[in-house]
Protein backbone atom coordinates (compact mmCIF):
# COMPACT_ATOMS: atom_id res chain seq x y z
CA UNK A 1 0.00 0.00 0.00
CA UNK A 2 1.45 3.47 -0.89
CA UNK A 3 1.04 6.31 1.58
CA UNK A 4 0.98 9.70 0.36
CA UNK A 5 1.19 13.09 3.03
CA UNK A 6 -0.93 15.67 2.19
CA UNK A 7 1.19 19.57 1.92
CA UNK A 8 0.11 22.79 3.33
CA UNK A 9 -1.19 23.79 0.31
CA UNK A 10 -3.33 20.29 0.06
CA UNK A 11 -1.29 18.92 -2.73
CA UNK A 12 -0.26 15.40 -3.45
CA UNK A 13 2.37 13.53 -4.97
CA UNK A 14 0.89 10.42 -7.19
CA UNK A 15 3.81 7.72 -6.27
CA UNK A 16 5.99 6.67 -8.72
CA UNK A 17 4.68 3.16 -9.24
CA UNK A 18 1.11 4.05 -9.35
CA UNK A 19 1.29 6.22 -12.65
CA UNK A 20 3.47 4.02 -14.30
CA UNK A 21 0.22 1.26 -13.77
CA UNK A 22 -2.38 3.66 -14.82
CA UNK A 23 -0.05 5.47 -17.46
CA UNK A 24 -0.54 9.04 -16.14
CA UNK A 25 1.54 11.78 -17.93
CA UNK A 26 2.29 15.18 -16.34
CA UNK A 27 -0.62 17.63 -17.49
CA UNK A 28 -3.54 14.54 -17.64
CA UNK A 29 -6.70 15.88 -16.23
CA UNK A 30 -8.20 14.23 -13.45
CA UNK A 31 -12.05 14.14 -12.43
CA UNK A 32 -12.40 14.36 -8.59
CA UNK A 33 -14.92 12.83 -6.62
CA UNK A 34 -15.54 12.68 -2.81
CA UNK A 35 -17.47 9.57 -2.02
CA UNK A 36 -18.51 8.71 1.13
CA UNK A 37 -14.90 8.61 3.42
CA UNK A 38 -12.91 8.77 0.20
CA UNK A 39 -11.54 10.54 -3.12
CA UNK A 40 -11.34 9.08 -5.87
CA UNK A 41 -9.47 10.40 -9.35
CA UNK A 42 -10.49 9.65 -12.66
CA UNK A 43 -8.40 10.39 -15.43
CA UNK A 44 -10.83 12.15 -18.29
CA UNK A 45 -10.39 10.08 -21.33
CA UNK A 46 -10.14 12.25 -24.74
CA UNK A 47 -12.60 11.43 -27.10
CA UNK A 48 -10.55 10.32 -29.79
CA UNK A 49 -8.59 8.22 -27.77
CA UNK A 50 -11.93 6.41 -27.27
CA UNK A 51 -12.06 5.94 -30.88
CA UNK A 52 -12.92 1.85 -31.65
CA UNK A 53 -13.53 0.80 -27.86
CA UNK A 54 -17.34 -0.53 -28.27
CA UNK A 55 -15.96 -2.44 -31.85
CA UNK A 56 -16.89 -5.83 -32.10
CA UNK A 57 -20.44 -4.96 -29.80
CA UNK A 58 -23.35 -6.77 -30.28
CA UNK A 59 -25.86 -4.36 -31.75
CA UNK A 60 -29.07 -6.06 -32.72
CA UNK A 61 -31.67 -5.67 -29.64
CA UNK A 62 -35.08 -6.85 -29.48
CA UNK A 63 -37.47 -4.57 -29.20
CA UNK A 64 -40.87 -4.01 -28.44
CA UNK A 65 -43.33 -3.04 -31.13
CA UNK A 66 -44.78 -0.25 -30.09
CA UNK A 67 -40.94 1.17 -29.90
CA UNK A 68 -39.36 2.91 -32.68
Amino acid sequence: MNAVTLSPKFQIVIPQEVRDQVHLEAGRQMQIIAYNDRIELIPIQLPARMRGFLKGIETTVLREDDRL
